[in-house]
Formats: C-alpha cells, structure tokens, sequence
C-alpha cells in the first residue's frame, strides 16, 4: 500500500512538473526573443538562447526615457494606491454582508450582485466620471472606477462569514467598537482573503490602459501599459503605412519590440507573485469552496 502511494506521489510530481516547465519555457522564449536581432529573429523563429543578441528592441522603446519612467511611476502609484485602498473598501462592505445580525444586508447583497450582472455603459460613465466628478487629467480617474469589484467583494464576502461570532461578541463585551473589532480582530483573520483580492486587484491596476486612453490627456499621467499600446500602434503604423519614404523598416524591431514590451509589462507582476502564492492559493480555495 505504501508503495503504491508513493508510485502515486511520484507521477503527479512529475506531471505537475512537466506543467510547470510548460508554464515557463514561453516566458524564457519571450525573454530569449526580446534580445535577439530582429531579422534573425524572423530567419531563425523562437530560442531560450537570443539569436544575435542585441538591445535594440529595448533601445527603442527606451529613446525617450522620461516618458517611459513617468508611465512606470504612475502604474506603480495607481497600482499601491489603488490596491490598498479597493481593499479597505471591498473588506469592509463584505464584513458588513457577512454579518447576519446586520438588517441590510440582504439588501447590500442585492445591490453588489445587481452590479455584477448590470452597468450602465461606456457613454454614462464617461459623462459620469468626467463632468460630475470631474476626474479627467487626474490620477483618480485611473484608480476610482476599479475601487470595488463585485465579484471581489462576494469572495472576501465568503471568507468572513467563517469568522467566529464568539470572537465578535467577545471583542463587544471588552468594550471594542465596530471599528476596533473590525481592524485589530476581523482583518488579521482575513489575511489569505486580503492576499487573494489584493492581488487580482493589483493585476486590474497594472493591466489597466483603457482607462488611460479614455480620461487621461496629460503625457505624463498615462500608465504603462498605455504607453507600450501606443509604441505598438506606432510600430504597426509605421510597417503598413504606404508614406514612410526614407525610413528603413528592415532597421525597425518590429517583432523584438513587442517581446521586449512583455517583459516590461509583466516583469514586476512576476516579481512580485510568489511573494503572494501562500496566500493566494488558500485564499481562492476558500472561496471557491464556499462561494
């Protein structure tokens, strides 16, 4: 029997192995392209190992620095900001759903599920954000749409209901108020919740250029993600566009420019996920359990 178990154990680690290298090898493939040479790149196709290395592609998007840190800069902001607060907000309306001595909370409920299945559409909410909150040009106008996601909400939601009402009711006989309760007894308990939101969350933020092109004018308050979108409108532009006499498009790093985009645009995420896995993993099975 022992045996048999441990012949079991052996083939799901090799198969979760073989995933994992499944998972990997495109990000070192996309690594690997990013610093080849671009028409070796097109010759040779995709390798771990870049093909004439060069920084080209990296040259090019770097010609303008300040630009390209700026947008570094705002991502990182919005993204901190945005997070912290999206969390301080989706944990406390979830606390308030959770708890069933609260009267309104079926009708909470209600509201974020009818949020979650209905919006009022790109027209109203530019008018909404740009006329009667007046957020064009401004760095709110890239973290206050995503504040509170619905289905975030519902997750941490899940997760708080398994909070011990002994502990509440204890920390009201101690004399602790709704806040104190809520900060030093219901947030420390939350933490692979927070972990778990926290981290979609901060994926939205950083993701995130639409917002960008809707309400940002300003060059230097757009985000990342924007600022490499436009790069590659510019690239595409310059590759289908019949009135680029005198530009030399074979000298263009069309496809290692897009790589190297990648790496920018998803390099700190990486970074920063395993940071988070512990977390993230109890955190999501928890909620998919209860749902």
């Amino acid at each position: 029997m022992v045996e048999r178990n441990n012949t079991a154990n052996f083939l799901i680690n090799i198969v979760f192995i073989l995933l994992s290298i499944f998972c990997v090898v495109p990000i070192f493939l996309v690594v690997g392209a990013s610093f080849s040479d671009n028409v070796a790149l097109r010759k040779e196709g995709y390798s771990i190992i870049p093909h004439d290395f060069t920084l080209t592609a990296y040259e090019y998007i770097f010609k303008t620095p300040k630009s390209i840190l700026s947008a570094y800069g705002v991502s990182i902001t919005v993204t901190v900001v945005g997070t912290v607060l999206s969390l301080l907000l989706t944990t406390m309306l979830a606390y308030t759903m959770s708890r069933k001595d609260f009267k309104a909370h079926k009708f909470l409920s209600f509201l974020v599920f009818f949020a979650m299945m209905f919006n009022a559409g790109m027209i109203p909410t530019y008018i909404t954000f740009v006329r009667y909150y007046h957020l064009r040009d401004t760095l709110a106008a890239l973290i206050v749409p995503y504040l509170i996601a619905p289905w975030h909400v519902f997750l941490m939601r899940s997760f708080l209901s398994d909070t011990p009402v002994s502990l509440i009711e204890a920390a009201r006989m101690d004399g602790a108020g709704e806040f104190r309760t809520f900060f030093q007894i219901v947030v420390p308990l939350a933490k692979p919740a927070l972990a778990t939101v926290g981290l979609f969350t901060a994926f939205i933020y950083w993701n995130d250029w639409y917002l960008s092109m809707m309400y940002i004018e300003d060059q230097f308050l757009i985000s990342l993600q924007f600022y490499l979108y436009r790069i590659m409108n510019n690239i595409n532009f310059l590759t289908t566009s019949m009135f680029t006499t005198g530009v030399d498009l074979t000298k263009l790093p069309s496809e290692t420019t897009r790589m190297a985009m990648c790496v920018l645009a998803a390099g700190p995420m990486l970074i920063v996920f395993p940071f988070f896995q512990k977390y993230f993993v109890k955190g999501l099975s928890v909620g998919s359990v209860k749902g």
